[in-house]
């Protein structure tokens, strides 16, 4: 028996149910990954779908999965194409006998799911799709995920009472080899239409992709600098590589499966000690597992303009404050730190994409869907149900929205950042401004900003708006479509 295992957003060979279904039949495998063309187009909104730092993070990860399955013995088949025509190509020439892969659950990747099925049962070759990017199963929720709670606390409460976590399944020693065939090359980014980018060596982290390297990473954050101890405290950190686990890009892709990072917390819980900070990284994991199964549940509304709420929102499309926010010039320092990590880097820290998203939407009142779009295109760690799923909730328009909440910018840059390091970091021109103004430099007199080398208006921007009015403005047109509703 043949079968062909498709790999998509799961690019590891731990806790990989298809492959281990496979396996327990002798069959011959054919491993497979397509670099999707559609995937390296543009969105909506005219951005790069895929862009640079994203690319090569999965560049890396497929060379990764490529290594490990040579390691044992076996290969992997790499195309760029349409996944639903090259799948299919590749079933016929190598006459497999079934095609297994894990299912996702938004709208473009469930239209290449359909489309395949649809080929494959023409074909009369079998196909078997299974669920693997969460924590928890489906089959082992408390409710269908049609009866999903639309709040966060509610869903967490009822898992963790009712549910237990699956074992993950184990990782081959030895593969089949693959029959006689090209293997491919893993395109450069050149041939992805995109321009290599460098990583600024200011970033917190050099992000490597595959599961080598994520499994490197926690073993070096769990064991070697015993972080996990003080997460919980150290979480809403900006700068530096510990402060957070740092394991999304590796779960986006799938080349950790969240099981096995949950494995290795109970592992450390027995070996060293349990805790808040333990509890609370299985706390952010189940996060994930609820946006996914948000998705799951309202399908492809949570894309919609108006959101999981269909609130009719008048947002502004603003291109040049756009522009300023995604440049980092909006005169709002921890603002403008933030999106200039994102843009040298391909990544941001929690705290601070909570705090651009909310100034985006409750101090510009701009189109959320386009902030969205845009970390689609930058982020390394972009998961599409978390990305969409957490704008959806700062734009006030998820299911577990509360209001205008927003984040007062002034509070969250002392609570956060309370010496200006890590603006210091991001904005070199505000380097010799004193502790006291360093989150407020438009308070510099002239004199002021002679001695700390910095013109307003000229080496770093003067506000694009006045934080008050704007969100007393936009918290207008919010309760105004409220109304409507």
């Amino acid at each position: 028996m043949r079968i062909l295992i498709w790999f998509r957003n799961d690019l590891r060979l731990h806790d990989h149910e298809p492959l281990h279904r496979a396996l327990e039949q002798n069959a011959q495998i054919i491993p497979v990954y397509c670099f999707d063309s559609r995937q390296f187009g543009t969105t909506a909104f005219g951005f790069e779908k895929t862009g640079g730092y994203r690319a090569q993070f999965l560049r890396e990860s497929v060379a990764g999965l490529r290594q490990a399955l040579q390691d044992r013995g076996s290969d992997l088949i790499v195309s760029y194409g349409k996944p639903e025509d090259e799948v299919i190509a590749l079933a016929k020439a190598l006459k497999v006998d079934a095609v297994y892969w894990h299912e996702e659950v938004t709208a473009e990747e469930l239209a290449v799911d359909r489309a395949l099925e649809k080929q494959l049962k023409q074909l009369k070759v079998g196909y078997e799709v299974y669920w693997g990017a969460t924590l928890y199963h489906p089959d082992d929720l408390p409710f269908e995920i049609d009866n999903l709670p639309e709040v966060f606390t509610s869903f967490r409460k009822k898992v963790e009472k009712n549910s237990s976590i699956y074992p993950t399944f184990p990782t081959p020693d030895r593969l089949p080899a693959l029959p006689e065939c090209d293997r491919g090359d893993i395109p450069t980014l050149e041939q992805l239409g995109l321009t290599p980018q460098s990583i600024d060596e200011r970033g917190v982290l050099s992000f490597a992709g595959g599961t080598a390297a994520g499994l490197a990473r926690m073993q070096h954050y769990f064991w070697e600098a015993d972080c996990l101890r003080r997460y919980k405290e150290t979480r809403n950190g900006m700068l530096g590589a510990d402060y957070s686990s740092k394991f999304s890009p590796w779960l986006a892709l799938g080349c950790l499966s969240p099981r096995r990072i949950y494995e290795a917390v109970q592992a450390y819980e027995s070996e060293r000690t349990q805790n808040n900070s333990t509890y609370w990284l299985i706390f952010e994991l189940l996060w994930r597992d609820y946006f996914r199964l948000v998705c799951a549940k309202h399908g492809d509304r949570v894309f919609y303009k108006g959101g999981l709420r269909g609130l009719d929102i008048e947002w502004k499309q603003d291109w040049e404050r756009f522009d300023r926010w995604r440049e980092g010039e909006t005169g709002y320092p921890l603002v403008d730190a933030n999106m200039r990590e994102l843009a040298a880097t391909g990544f941001m820290s929690n705290r601070g994409r909570q705090n651009v998203a909310s100034f985006l939407t409750k101090n510009l009142g701009i189109d959320w869907r386009m902030g969205a779009e845009w970390f689609e295109s930058v982020l390394i760690d972009y998961d599409v149900c978390s990305n969409w799923g957490n704008w959806n909730y700062t734009a006030g328009v998820g299911n577990d929205a509360r209001g205008f909440r927003y984040f007062n910018i002034p509070k969250q840059s002392k609570d956060y950042d309370p010496e200006g390091k890590y603006v210091k970091h991001w904005l070199p021109e505000l380097q010799k401004v004193p502790i006291k103004k360093i989150h407020t430099p438009w308070k510099l007199d002239r004199e002021e900003q002679k001695r700390c080398g910095v013109q307003l208006g000229v080496d770093y921007p003067n506000p694009v708006v006045d934080l008050d009015k704007s969100v007393k403005a936009n918290e207008k047109i919010y309760n105004a479509a409220l109304d409507r509703a």
